[in-house]
């Protein structure tokens, strides 16, 4: 049974917040900041001083002068309740990834995600795993499959993992199904990422140095999938005039 829009499917390799660039070298206060900014900016109702400092483990003056830091630089802002919330700055530091692909692509996989009734994302490659900078579910459907934005995965899983290697130089050992997208310009995947679910990608071809991208279609039912290949690949035939 499809979930309801908006309940997320099961997410993994997908690190958290506490636990992200643990045990890499570097600055541990930068860290701690980034971990206490990436709470914050989950949190649809946010975030308390004592919240952060317990998720992140530390006291509740690290975690104040963390956020008290954050918010000088408009990246949260302080309610009346004194909960901590997105702010500003966060909407410009987003805007800056890849020259603002993922506001472009919104409308286009918008009207896709309504058209097929099911959802659609756009997610690039970045080192070996891809990632979803954009997840739309459809509006008409009350019944859907949703994941996170910024959810990452294996870059050797699934269609969307698929179609991003076979925008790349053909690699060692790689598999079959990444030579065969090459060729025809769309994969189909069942049950690699999610179980019993149906995947279908289509590549965006970018120039360089653009990561490689691709919309990436969902669903539990092989019909939708199939009967919306056509659509998906006239929508990343579009991003791909837009972006280049």
């Amino acid at each position: 049974m499809n979930r309801p829009a908006g309940d997320q499917a099961p997410v993994t390799g997908e690190p958290g917040p506490a636990t992200a660039g643990a045990g890499a070298p570097g600055s541990q206060t930068l860290a701690r900041g980034l971990n206490a900014l990436q709470l914050v900016a989950k949190s649809p109702t946010g975030l308390t001083v004592g919240q952060v400092a317990e998720d992140i483990g530390v006291h509740r003056t690290i975690a104040y002068r963390l956020l008290s830091t954050l918010a000088q630089y408009r990246f949260v802002a302080k309610g009346e309740d004194g909960r901590y919330r997105s702010a500003a700055a966060l909407a410009v530091l987003g805007a800056s990834f890849d020259n603002n692909v993922r506001q472009l692509c919104v409308p286009t996989l918008r009207a896709l995600a309504d058209e097929l009734g099911t959802t659609v994302s756009l997610l690039v490659a970045e080192g070996d795993q891809q990632v979803a900078i954009a997840v739309m579910v459809p509006t008409n459907v009350f019944y859907q499959l949703s994941f996170h934005e910024g959810s990452r995965y294996p870059l050797d899983r699934g269609a969307a993992g698929i179609a991003l290697l076979a925008s790349m130089p053909p690699r060692p050992g790689e598999r079959d199904l990444v030579q065969q997208t090459r060729q025809q310009g769309w994969v189909i995947t069942h049950g690699e990422i999610e179980p019993n679910t149906y995947g279908l990608a289509v590549p965006v071809r970018r120039r360089p140095p653009s990561p490689p991208t691709c919309i990436n279609l969902i669903s539990h039912r092989e019909d939708v999938v199939l009967d919306g290949r056509d659509s998906v690949i006239k929508a990343a035939a579009e991003l791909s005039e837009a972006l280049n």
